[in-house]
């Protein structure tokens, strides 16, 4: 049965994303911080948006998180949940970009095919797939909520790369491998990638 409204037609507004963009000095893009629980998704893309603010640009963050507090508060983490968890973000970081807004995502978002997705639904080259690479076995001795601990006693269920499968980004916009690295150094690829493409100045 589909509830969807027939009667749902697209506004179309005077203020243009390209009139945003214009008055904001910078072009819109989604940053989208993809990797295993305790990689530094969050971390990385917080430090991120701190220096993208020093440089006067317009910034939002979406946090997994915080957003399941929220607009996803109704959502597992079975692998259905967790598709429309993304499907959900996609569509909001879509709307960042319309107002003109270099938006951050920091969501595990484990399957290629729900990246993919979001992807399309942007003009090429306002997608950036960040992948945030730090090998499980320091994610899980960081385990900063102790939830590695849990879903190896079986506790968790559905627990990306321990009971539900995490796949990698194979050719990632831009690749950071943090081990070794401090934040701030994993930041700094991500800017030189916005600088490189044109996003900043």
């Amino acid at each position: 049965m589909n509830n969807k409204s027939e009667n749902v037609v697209w506004h179309h507004h005077s203020v243009s994303r390209d009139l945003r963009s214009t008055q904001k000095g910078h072009k819109p893009c989604v940053l989208w911080f993809t990797g295993l629980s305790g990689s530094g998704k969050s971390t990385v893309a917080n430090e991120v948006d701190y220096l993208l603010h020093q440089r006067g640009v317009h910034t939002y963050v979406l946090d997994g998180d915080n957003v399941r507090h929220g607009l996803n508060g109704d959502l597992g983490f079975s692998d259905k949940d967790r598709v429309e968890n993304i499907r959900r973000i996609g569509e909001v970081a879509k709307l960042f970009v319309d107002a003109g807004i270099v938006v951050s995502t920091a969501f595990i978002s484990p399957f290629k095919v729900d990246r993919s997705m979001v992807r399309k639904q942007l003009t090429e080259g306002e997608f950036f797939e960040v992948f945030i690479d730090t090998p499980i076995e320091v994610c899980e001795s960081r385990d900063p909520k102790g939830l590695y601990k849990k879903a190896r006693a079986g506790e968790i269920k559905n627990f990306t790369g321990i009971s539900s499968a995490y796949e990698a980004p194979e050719q990632a916009d831009v690749h950071v491998k943090t081990e070794g690295k401090t934040i701030e150094e994993c930041a700094a690829v991500v800017i030189q990638a916005l600088l490189k493409a044109g996003i900043i100045a």
